[in-house]
């Protein structure tokens, strides 16, 4: 039997019944990847000696009687999380040398787990890309299109669980980073909520692995099912033993409801600042028309709903002043001398992403309490509905565009050119108030690219939308083999 593409509940059943063992498994992953990858190059770092041993470990105690949650289970991990004997570089050519002494945190719970990991997966340079290449390890192509990107920043990952390279992956998301690759490869993520599940050991090379708390950013997992998703979360989730975890327990609250038509559900196609092209606009109909014919209540406007066109400036005012924090002098005062020639009336974002550039601190605390406004404006909201769903970028996978100067770089909506740091608009919509967002498949564009939509929950309910997700597939279908 081809075990490569099914699910990891489908797997642990196996496993459980005797069906086979995880070195079986084990091997025909890594046969799938050395068969497979070189067209498609997900896996930048293969660790395939200490996978067979851990597989040979899961099933000596699986014969012991031992069950945990992902025993046997071939996984792969983003490049960007420390695992000690491997390096980490996130795509940087002065790191590539570099080895962390310890296993990021996730990279443990999964070993705690029985999960065996088979290498890890690749990125763009600095994680800061929609795409995933860099010159120490190339670039990973769509499975669908290997002319096209399979996003970033894990792209690797999404790419690798297309391509039934293991049944799971965890990645991050800071500006759409699992949400995006999830979409453009036609599988499933989910951006849990800010500080859900740690991120210590998934830190830029050669940085110390402290227990930090990183605005926006999250780690989260990548799978073939919604319920997947589900089962990797709860190892993810929980609070870091070397701080919040000394005093507290995580306990999340259950899904709000069971049933696909007990829901209440916001569905926006449309945003202020950027249009959805045909193909996604036709995703999320989809999604609509099976919610409607299952007896959810779906609204398509709502003045609860926070601005968001103010919500996407002050996204792009957090996200990039973070991103100059450790700018060399004389780069931070070419960023200043550029914003100051701005004219005052120039609102765009590509404005608002140069000034935030050179915020001052009092600029951030002031945009910090903005965010604050609209997270109670989001808590008012989620009083009425239990989820939104909207795009996760405009269009499904682009072309292949590695111009060094991103601002070169244009992204094409039915035709017509926008700029290309614009389409993170949406990734914005959860991840600047800190919500979770679960992303699924919809379908394939008429061009046979794979289109997702997210579905966005309230702070610290992340099975809502995971369980949204679950129905939504049982009624419209979910991850396909790339053809």
């Amino acid at each position: 039997m081809d075990w490569s593409l099914q699910t990891a509940e489908q797997l642990m059943a196996a496993l459980r019944a005797g069906d086979v063992t995880s070195v079986e498994l084990t091997e025909a992953a890594i046969a799938r990847i050395e068969r497979d990858d070189k067209a498609i190059n997900a896996i930048c770092v293969p660790d395939y000696d200490r996978a067979r041993t851990a597989a040979r470990e899961a099933d000596q105690a699986r014969a012991r009687g031992e069950d945990r949650p992902l025993l046997g289970i071939p996984v792969t991990v983003k490049e960007s999380y420390n695992i000690a004997g491997l390096t980490t570089t996130w795509g940087m050519p002065q790191h590539r040398d570099f080895l962390p002494a310890e296993d990021a945190v996730q990279v443990s719970r999964l070993k705690a787990a029985g999960a065996v990991v088979l290498g890890k997966t690749n990125v763009p340079v600095g994680l800061q890309d929609i795409q995933s290449f860099n010159e120490i390890y190339g670039t990973t192509n769509n499975p669908w299109d290997h002319r096209r990107t399979s996003g970033g920043s894990s792209g690797g990952s999404a790419a690798a669980l297309a391509s039934g390279f293991g049944a799971l992956s965890i990645g991050s998301d800071l500006a759409g980073s699992l949400r995006t690759p999830a979409h453009f490869c036609g599988i499933y993520a989910h951006k849990p909520t800010l500080g859900l599940a740690p991120t210590r050991g998934m830190i830029a090379p050669p940085a110390p692995a402290l227990p930090v708390d990183p605005d926006l950013a999250v780690v989260g997992p990548m799978a073939r099912t919604a319920r997947d998703l589900t089962l990797l979360l709860d190892v993810m989730a929980g609070p870091d033993p070397l701080t919040l975890g000394m005093a507290h327990h995580l306990a999340l609250p259950p899904a709000r409801h069971e049933r696909l038509g007990d829901f209440r559900v916001l569905v926006v196609d449309e945003h202020p600042l950027i249009p959805t092209g045909s193909a996604v606009r036709a995703g999320l109909n989809r999604v609509a028309d099976a919610l409607a014919d299952s007896g959810a209540r779906v609204e398509r406007h709502s003045p609860l709903l926070p601005d968001l066109a103010e919500a996407a400036t002050l996204y792009a005012e957090l996200l990039f002043s973070s991103q100059t924090a450790r700018f060399p002098v004389e780069a931070y005062e070419e960023l200043r001398t550029r914003a100051a020639a701005l004219s005052a009336d120039d609102r765009s974002l590509d404005a608002a992403r140069l000034r935030a550039m050179v915020f001052t601190h009092h600029d951030w605390i002031e945009a910090n309490s903005r965010r604050e406004l609209h997270r109670h404006g989001w808590r008012q909201f989620f009083a009425e509905f239990d989820a939104v769903v909207c795009p996760i970028t405009p269009t499904p996978a682009f072309p292949h565009d590695h111009r060094p100067d991103p601002r070169q770089r244009r992204i094409d909506i039915d035709g017509v050119d926008y700029p290309y740091f614009d389409q993170l608009v949406w990734a914005g919509v959860a991840t600047m108030p800190g919500l979770p967002a679960t992303a699924i498949p919809t379908g394939l564009s008429p061009e046979g690219l794979p289109v997702g939509v997210q579905l966005i929950g309230p702070m610290y309910e992340d099975r809502t939308p995971l369980r949204l997700a679950e129905l939504l597939e049982e009624k419209i279908g979910g991850f396909q083999a790339p053809r």
